[in-house]
């Protein structure tokens, strides 16, 4: 049984590689948007108490995630890559057995069984088994966010994402509407989950066979060695990301707690349009640190983060200019105490936008990693804590944006040291920084036109209006520049050399 990439196998071009960012980027999209929309029902169907109680629920579904899964599912794109078929149905097969273990810990640590629990959660305690069963039930679908692509088996998880995604919406919208009450709403989330956890094992039957060997000693300690401390610099990292929505949660009735939650709604989007395009590049950068081409491996997450800037720098922008007509159009004016709170999640979201956590974790830089976040978190809480107590639901979110740059600069200073490369060189600076000027611009001549000639216009036609007016003047000044798709495509083909 081996392990190895096979010499013949040959890497997909950047052309290929392009294709499946833009449809996972697409679909992906897709599913934040019905992620976007269901909140955007309930807060008309439920009061700031109950939908409060709902966001708490996903931010507590959210923390279980990033600390007990471990990254035991993220390893698989460094396992399967390099395995032959009964490899990967070994590894599949110990990734389940240990999210279950991990779910059924989290679902006790979550339940009225936990004497622990703190105040805060003891109302969602109170909804029986469910909240318990489906936190257990996550941990174990999470598996199916990530598999089909660790395969290269991205048209799979297009199909998959986008019909759960289209299912999630219209169930939870469709019990919200018809109860207006929790309850239903919690009932019909717990039968989703369930359905998800049968696709995966339909997926898995279907590929890969359900049968064993389902764990072998030496292999999972050597998966786990590799996840763990990988797993740890993610729980670390998720926890330091979420720390300010605890510290909100801790601080402030449910109500409030709900419009800084909904400030939050813009990481999501920027973790899904990282994760789309690196996650279609990774098994390529992959392969090309097995083979140790680390320039190569380099090369590609430096365009990768490009793509990521080219969509995401002008979409902040826009939400920084019209933060409060976005969050009265979409949320009602009950939560316009959000769009401060948006604003400075902005300015952390855009040092985001390149993205090498995925470099650090093919190096095997983990225990690095670990030590960025531990000190991270240990001066995010502080702040945000400090800050939420003088200003407000703003404040609580300063401490999480200035850990964002440190983060940066220690990560970039770490991979220049082990690779030899300048910081310089380990991205496209001039690219990042053309497009996020491009972006300010834009902004502004869209906030100087409405402000102009729409003035006493309505909310929606200033939103309508600066969208229009920043979009065109961004594609302007990118099509002006000679930037676009073209300059990525005059890459290299990452199956060869620089």
């Amino acid at each position: 049984m081996s392990g190895a990439v096979e010499p013949e196998v040959a890497l997909p071009t950047l052309q290929q590689l392009r294709q499946r960012a833009l449809s996972l980027g697409a679909v992906n999209a897709f599913d934040y948007a019905t992620q976007f929309l269901v909140p955007v029902v309930l807060v008309r169907c439920l009061d700031a108490a109950a939908f409060g109680q709902y966001r708490l629920l996903w931010l507590v579904a959210g923390t279980v995630l990033a600390v007990a899964t471990l990254a035991m599912p993220a390893s698989l794109y460094y396992f399967l890559p390099r395995s032959d078929d009964a490899t990967k149905r070994l590894y599949i097969n110990q990734t389940l057995v240990f999210l279950v273990f991990a779910g059924l810990v989290s679902g006790w640590a979550v339940s009225s069984w936990n004497p622990w629990l703190p105040e805060k959660l003891r109302g969602l305690a109170e909804h029986e088994a469910i909240v318990p069963v489906f936190v257990l039930l996550c941990v174990v679908a999470s598996l199916l966010d990530l598999l089909p692509t660790a395969e290269e088996r991205v048209k799979w998880q297009v199909k998959a994402t986008v019909g759960l995604a289209a299912l999630r919406a219209v169930a939870l919208s469709l019990a919200a509407i018809l109860s207006r009450e929790l309850m239903p709403v919690l009932l019909t989330l717990l039968a989703f989950v369930v359905f998800k956890v049968a696709l995966l094992l339909g997926y898995v039957a279907d590929k890969h066979g359900l049968r064993g060997p389902v764990l072998r000693w030496g292999v999972f300690a050597d998966q786990l060695r590799y996840a763990a401390p990988i797993g740890i610099a993610g729980a670390l990292y998720g926890l330091r990301v979420q720390a300010d929505q605890w510290v909100a949660a801790a601080l402030f009735p449910l109500g409030m707690f709900a419009s800084f939650s909904i400030a939050a709604v813009l990481g999501p989007l920027v973790n899904l349009f990282r994760q789309s395009i690196n996650f279609a590049f990774l098994p390529s950068m992959s392969r090309l640190e097995a083979a140790g081409d680390l320039s190569g491996m380099l090369e590609l997450n430096s365009r990768a983060n490009v793509m990521v800037g080219m969509l995401l720098y002008p979409l902040l922008a826009f939400v920084f200019v019209f933060a409060e007509e976005i969050v009265t159009i979409v949320y009602t004016g009950t939560y316009v105490d959000a769009a401060p709170v948006m604003r400075v999640y902005i300015g952390g979201l855009a040092a985001l936008v390149f993205e090498i956590a995925t470099v650090t974790m093919l190096m095997r830089q983990a225990p690095f990693v670990v030590g960025v976040n531990l000190v991270a978190l240990a001066l995010a809480l502080p702040i945000d804590w400090f800050l939420a107590q003088r200003f407000g639901l703003a404040g609580a979110a300063v401490g999480s944006v200035i850990v964002i740059y440190l983060d940066r600069i220690a990560t970039l200073w770490r991979i220049a040291l082990l690779t030899g490369i300048p910081v310089r060189r380990l991205q496209d600076w001039r690219a990042l920084g053309q497009l996020m000027l491009f972006s300010a611009l834009a902004a502004a001549f869209a906030w100087a036109t409405v402000g102009r000639y729409f003035v006493a216009g309505g909310t929606l036609a200033r939103v309508i209006v600066g969208g229009a007016s920043l979009s065109a003047a961004y594609a302007a000044m990118v099509a002006l520049s000679g930037m676009g798709w073209n300059r990525l495509a005059a890459a290299r083909n990452p199956g060869h050399g620089i």
